[in-house]
Parts: C-alpha cells; structure tokens; sequence
C-alpha cells in the first residue's frame, strides 16, 4: 500500500501527494498554499471534472445539474451539506449540465440532477432524482463499500 495519496486541489487543480499517515482534512495544497477539503462542493467545467476523476486517490461525487432545473436547485443545499460529511474520503464536485454538454453528454446524463460516483476514474455508480443529506451520504457510502 502507498504512503501517499494524490488529491487534486480544489482551487487550482494542482495534484498533490498527501502523507496517509496526515490527515486530509489538514493539509493544504503544495502550488497555491490553500486548503485541500473546505466541506464544501466544487464546482467545475469540462477539463476540471476530467482532472479530478481521473487524478484523485479519493472518490469523486459529481452532481449534475442546471439552474432552471427546480429539483436540482432543491438538491444543492443538501449537496452542500453532504460535502461536510463524506469529505475527506470523498471530493464531491459540481459540473453545470447548461454549460458543459460534451461532457454531460459523455456520462451518458439523461436526467437531472444526477449523481455520479467514480472510484480511481472509473464510474462506480449513478442515479438520478433529488435526494435529501441523509441519502446522498448512505448512498455514496453504500456504493463504495459495494465496490470495494
């Protein structure tokens, strides 16, 4: 097993090397000195997501959504809310399915707001429907620890 885990900054994309041994929720990123988990989601286009996905050691939750969407919008403070609890072991990200089709269009996201859960870039799991804190969280965890 690695001494180390990469995790992509969430403010500048840069991949850092984490001690496992430090806690995540601790360190700050090498390039831009700012922190590398906050609780919160981030948002980010096409090349971000792709970044993310395919750099971090931990997994990636991305919620798909637009802003005309009425259950993406009634979703979002309970994405939000999710970040606080599955960070560090989980980046959860927010790609805008408006303004990154290709990319929506990639996922194969047919309905939104969808949430997709990947594990070393690879796609372990998706739904699609608002869900509250509570479920977003069992979910994601339930799915990770079937994909073991």
């Amino acid at each position: 097993m690695s001494s180390t885990r990469n995790i992509v900054c969430p403010h500048c994309s840069a991949v850092n090397r984490v001690p496992v041994s430090k806690p995540a929720t601790e360190a700050r990123c090498g390039a831009c000195h700012k922190e590398l988990f906050e609780g919160h989601p981030v948002a980010v286009d096409g090349a971000r997501f792709d970044k993310h996905r395919r750099a971090n050691d931990i997994a990636v939750l991305v919620d798909v959504w637009a802003a005309w969407c009425g259950p993406c919008r009634a979703m979002a403070p309970m994405f939000e809310r999710a970040a606080s609890e599955l960070e560090p072991e989980v980046r959860l990200l927010k790609l805008n399915a408006d303004e990154e089709q290709r990319t929506s269009a990639e996922l194969g996201v047919s309905g939104i707001p969808a949430l997709l859960l990947f594990r070393g870039g690879k796609l372990v799991a998706r739904t699609a429907g608002a869900m509250d804190t509570g479920k977003i969280v069992a979910w994601t965890r339930g799915q990770l620890a079937g994909a073991g």
